[in-house]
């Protein structure tokens, strides 16, 4: 998902501003820049329609219902229905813009299987893989090391609700040979990848088998649901959708009367901002990463646009590749916010060690990004291929681009960056090998 566009309208709302639900008619508060436009006709009235009957029934409901329903609603749900990854869709992920993003990240995971040993298992996990660019890349490189890899049972396991997108996910990583609900399996779909690696298909991350295992997360968290909450004279109150009672069919963001229980249970109570947005759905899954990792070995690396704590509202929709207002039309228009790393540094709750978030430009460059490109500069003939790998490495490490609303954020293992054996004199043991991408590599 592409960062906010430079130009959009502030996103720091003026508690003012939000009418408390149900108030009668008063001014709306508008998110995330973008021009207002009118739920055109099909799936977007009937996903409106939908939402404008559950609202007369129970009342407003909180931002995270909202994005629930817009995102992943069977029948209407912009990921379920739709999901438009890339030049015809309606944003553009790194491994579309370049070969080389993945490329580094399947390098970063074979560097840190080796950094642990070389266990005999390697499971890679991938939360919401959209069109399996990214594991197709990473398959690449497993294939290039087969011989480093030749002892290991290596798997894939993909973690993706969409079946339109597990569709184009199979057809491009094993070339549509897939079966569907295997017998004895959690999984909904397995197949195997061209280059003879088993891929497994789940719904949900309890669903993968437990075992040794590396976890990818790229532009997985900030999609999931947020709730929103405003500091108001009277104490936290947090934010809600409702129907607009000046225009029937349009929806408004409302304040609610008193506190919810939401308010009660996600604010931290050292926070220092007047606006909070809040995804519990990615602190249990942070957790769950976590308490696997701590039982079973691996590492977990997430890559996403966010923030340490230090952002307030941030929740915008993408439609055509263009900032979309989050109440229009929804079911047409991808909705997101960013990561709030500093709440899923708290949600490890110290199972795990943390390193980062590091802006994606001095990751790639400690991965060697700039060695790799020269090495295909090299390799190609045509001045075509070679201008679009310089626009591409463009794209990623520019920090008005890419290269600075990206970062990476890690989960290891205690023991991997500190010795578990403090009895015996620190020096009589090996060094650890640094954590590729956290620190400059020096290359020999």
């Amino acid at each position: 998902l592409p960062p906010p566009l430079p130009g959009a309208a502030p996103l720091r709302p003026d508690p003012l501003s939000l009418p408390t639900a149900p108030a009668p008619a008063a001014r709306p508060f508008s998110s995330a820049g973008g021009e207002p436009e009118a739920g055109g006709p099909g799936r977007a009235t009937a996903m409106l329609r939908h939402l404008l009957l559950k609202l007369r029934a129970t009342g407003p409901v909180t931002v995270a219902e909202y994005m629930r329903e817009a995102l992943t609603n069977p029948g209407q749900g912009y990921y379920t229905r739709r999901g438009g990854v890339g030049e015809s869709g309606d944003f553009v992920t790194s491994p579309e813009i370049s070969q080389v993003f993945g490329e580094l990240i399947g390098i970063w995971y074979i560097s840190e299987w080796i950094a642990m040993g070389k266990p005999k298992v390697f499971q890679l996990v991938e939360l919401g893989p959209g069109r399996g660019t990214l594991t197709d890349d990473i398959l690449r490189v497993f294939s290039q090391l087969a011989s480093l890899l030749s002892k290991c049972d290596v798997s894939i396991h993909l973690v993706e609700v969409s079946p339109k997108l597990s569709e184009i996910q199979a057809l491009m990583l094993t070339g549509g040979k897939v079966q569907s609900n295997p017998e004895d399996q959690s999984a909904y779909m397995k197949g195997i990848s061209k280059t003879g690696i088993p891929i497994f298909w789940y719904r949900d991350i309890q669903d993968v088998p437990p075992g040794y295992s590396f976890y990818l997360a790229h532009e997985f968290f900030d999609a999931l649901p947020i709730h929103k909450f405003q500091r108001t004279e009277k104490g936290w109150r947090e934010v809600l959708v409702d129907i607009d009672p000046e225009v029937p069919d349009q929806l408004r963001f409302v304040l609610s009367p008193s506190s919810t229980p939401a308010t009660e249970n996600f604010i931290q109570p050292e926070e220092t901002r007047d606006h909070v947005e809040v995804s519990p759905e990615a602190g249990v899954i942070i957790q769950r990463l976590a308490c696997r990792i701590e039982k079973d070995g691996g590492a977990a690396l997430v890559a996403d646009y966010g923030h340490d704590g230090t952002k307030t509202d941030t929740f915008r929709g993408f439609r055509n590749h263009k900032l979309h207002h989050v109440l229009r039309a929804p079911g047409t228009a991808d909705l997101t916010a960013d990561v709030d790393f500093s709440y899923l540094r708290k949600m490890t709750q110290g199972r795990t060690a943390t390193l980062g978030p590091i802006k994606q430009r001095e990751f790639l460059k400690n991965m060697g990004i700039d060695l790799r490109l020269q090495v295909l500069l090299q390799n190609s003939c045509d001045t075509a291929t070679q201008e679009q790998l310089r626009h591409s490495y463009d794209m990623l490490m520019n920090p008005k681009k890419m290269g600075d609303c990206f970062s990476f954020f890690a989960l290891l293992p205690h023991h991997r960056l500190v010795h578990s054996d403090k009895k015996q004199k620190p020096d009589s043991k090996s060094p650890l090998p640094p954590v590729a991408g956290f620190g400059e590599l020096l290359l020999k």
